[in-house]
């Protein structure tokens, strides 16, 4: 009998040493049309969950902040123009591909001075302790192998009096919603993935790691684990969505 250690990766169990490079592919497949498939997604209420991400984190001028997983980077774009000329934003992703877009972005929208690009693992971040003042990660988690760890860094490069956000698909409330959520999910996801990305596999992996990911409770008692304290979430979409904020003390 193999003693492999695995983890998942959507409903699928994988060695854990090939999940990240399994994750990367997916991301490299739909880098070009994240924006556009997150639009769709969403309906355009993804701008709401993280614009109150943003009034969540609390960042001021002149601070420091780590986005992981940043994607396009809609988070670290506010949080650029927030912290200011004398602030600080990382703004990092695994996915060369997914960072290579969000660059792209920044430079477009003439974000420069503040912002610094760093290819990252949430589970290894390169930064020593107490060296920022928020940190943060969008949708982002649920991919992570080791979520633990992730909450762990997160919480070890935080300085006291710091901030740690996880903005990420959760659990629905209700029953009702949940099963509407499992349709769409399910049926209409892949069916957009294959429209706009040629890719409906990517987006059927997408239903089925967020099925996977902890609940808002569960999640809650992690970032408690990692030294977080005076954690709490909150829900957006009837739990389709939850923030969850927790503090280094």
């Amino acid at each position: 009998m193999s003693d492999q250690k695995t983890t998942h990766f959507g409903y699928q169990q994988v060695p854990i040493e090939e999940k990240a490079a399994r994750v990367r592919e997916v991301f490299d497949s739909v880098a070009t049309r994240y924006d556009l498939m997150n639009d769709l997604m969403s309906l355009g209420i993804h701008r709401l969950w993280k614009r109150h991400t943003i009034e969540l984190a609390g960042v001021r001028r002149g601070q420091r902040v780590l986005d992981l997983a940043s994607g396009t980077g809609d988070l670290a774009d506010r949080f650029a123009a927030i912290v200011g000329p004398d602030g600080q934003v990382v703004m990092s992703d695994i996915n060369a591909a997914m960072l290579g877009e969000g660059r792209k972005r920044m430079l477009d929208r003439g974000r420069v001075g503040n912002i610094q690009y760093s290819l990252i693992n949430a589970e290894q971040i390169p930064f020593p302790d107490d060296y920022f003042d928020c940190v943060t990660i969008g949708f982002g988690l649920r991919n992570v192998t080791d979520k633990q760890q992730a909450l762990d860094e997160m919480q070890r490069v935080l300085r006291p009096g710091g901030r740690a956000l996880v903005l990420e698909f959760s659990h629905p409330l209700t029953k009702p919603l949940g099963r509407a959520y499992d349709l769409y999910s399910f049926s209409v996801l892949p069916a957009l993935g294959k429209l706009v990305t040629n890719d409906p596999g990517s987006y059927r992996y997408l239903a089925e790691s967020i099925r996977m990911h902890p609940d808002q409770e569960t999640l809650r008692s992690m970032m408690e684990s990692a030294g977080l304290e005076r954690c709490e979430y909150f829900n957006h979409s009837g739990g389709i969505v939850a923030i969850h904020r927790g503090y280094k003390l």
